[in-house]
């Protein structure tokens, strides 16, 4: 706890350092909320794909079963 907040008290001290010796020149511009000058994306054309109708992948090799108990190997 106390490293985390050693940590966030410089980097408030050079974020408010920055913001005092003005290198921040540039003005604050918000998005726009509206959807209008949005444009549509081209995956909108391809088919839907549905997880259930893929087939089923061939695993090659013993599948990957967890050690929930490390005393029994």
């Amino acid at each position: 706890m106390v490293l985390l907040a050693i940590v966030a008290c410089f980097s408030v001290a050079i974020a408010g350092g920055a913001t005092l010796l003005g290198f921040d020149d540039k003005p604050v511009r918000f998005a726009h909320r509206t959807t209008a000058g949005v444009e549509r994306s081209p995956a909108a054309d391809q088919r839907i794909i549905h997880v259930g109708d893929q087939p089923p992948v061939r695993m090659i090799g013993a599948p990957f079963v967890p050690n929930t108990n490390p005393r029994e190997r």
